[in-house]
């Protein structure tokens, strides 16, 4: 009996894996608006919580990454490229390693959505 309820359980926590790493996920995808529309469609067809969570996290990312580099091309430009070359480096660290680590900890913990640091929220 305890199997069988375990059982039933264990689609669910891979069902919340993968989808809360696809959210964290899709900002590999493209920079475009392609890899925004992946966290909203699971946050609106998925009934899981911390999945929604994840979610709302990666489309609050998305939308910081794509401001931060906005700001970066704009003291790019004003400063002839020479400010780009010490903070373009940063963004792109800034837009790799935390999605890494989000989908790290979705996969491990999946109980427990994963928050950004050092962005803000929207939603």
């Amino acid at each position: 009996m305890v199997y069988e309820q375990n059982k039933s359980l264990e689609p669910d926590q891979d069902k919340r894996k993968l989808l809360s790493a696809l959210c964290h996920g899709s900002i590999f995808i493209s920079a475009l608006v392609v890899s925004i529309g992946i966290p909203i469609a699971i946050l609106i067809v998925s009934d899981d919580s911390v999945v929604k969570e994840n979610a709302k996290e990666a489309i609050n990312f998305h939308l910081n990454v794509w401001l931060y580099g906005a700001i970066i091309a704009a003291l790019s430009f004003l400063t002839f490229g020479l400010l780009g070359l010490i903070l373009l480096p940063l963004f792109f660290l800034f837009n790799w390693i935390p999605p890494i680590l989000a989908i790290i900890k979705s996969l491990s913990e999946p109980n427990q959505s994963y928050h950004y640091p050092f962005i803000f929220h929207l939603l």
